[in-house]
């Protein structure tokens, strides 16, 4: 298999650049800008939960380097978690982070746990939103338990200052029915 930092998504598009669009209830889950930690929990009847896959400094992909501005296999905090809904695996989620921004910043992302990110970043104001993108992300990327083509995912970067923290979420397979939307 090829190592991971080679490979590219087909590109990451914003709402107007997408093209062919996915259906309007689709493009809602994409492109919302509300935090997806609250929308997952209001969908799951407050039976939702963050469990983490992995996480600590690594060399961080091409397209993460590129969405930070920083140095091509510039080291990060990498962190990916699944997000779910009554146990079920919804969300495949990878946030990122330059060790050159992160160190100094205050910002503890190695104390999360289990905890959603997604509400740390929302409820701190300090953080700006950048626009959201959309893509279909590349399976190799994906843990092996749901290594699936085509699968939608989004990302936006959250900066405060110097420090930029890049968050991508894979819409897995379970969440689709669950959200009442055709796959």
């Amino acid at each position: 298999m090829p190592h991971t930092a080679l490979l590219q998504p087909s590109s990451w598009s914003t709402a107007d650049q997408l093209q062919p669009t996915p259906a309007p209830a689709v493009h809602d889950w994409l492109f919302n800008e509300d935090s997806l930690t609250r929308r997952l929990t209001a969908l799951s009847a407050d039976a939702f939960s963050v469990t983490p896959l992995n996480e600590g400094w690594d060399t961080l992909r091409s397209d993460e380097c590129a969405a930070l501005g920083v140095a091509e296999g510039s080291q990060g905090w990498v962190r990916e978690v699944y997000l779910r809904g009554h146990g079920e695996p919804w969300v495949f989620a990878r946030s990122v982070a330059a060790r050159s921004a992160l160190e100094g910043s205050g910002l503890a992302l190695d104390q999360l746990g289990s905890h959603s990110l997604g509400e740390l970043l929302f409820s701190d104001r300090a953080f700006d939103r950048g626009a959201l993108q959309a893509c279909h992300y590349p399976a190799a990327w994906l843990p092996a338990a749901v290594r699936t083509d085509g699968l939608w995912a989004r990302r936006s970067c959250f900066s405060r200052g110097p420090l930029g923290v890049l968050v991508a979420e894979v819409f897995l397979p379970a969440f689709w029915p669950a959200a009442g939307i055709q796959g």
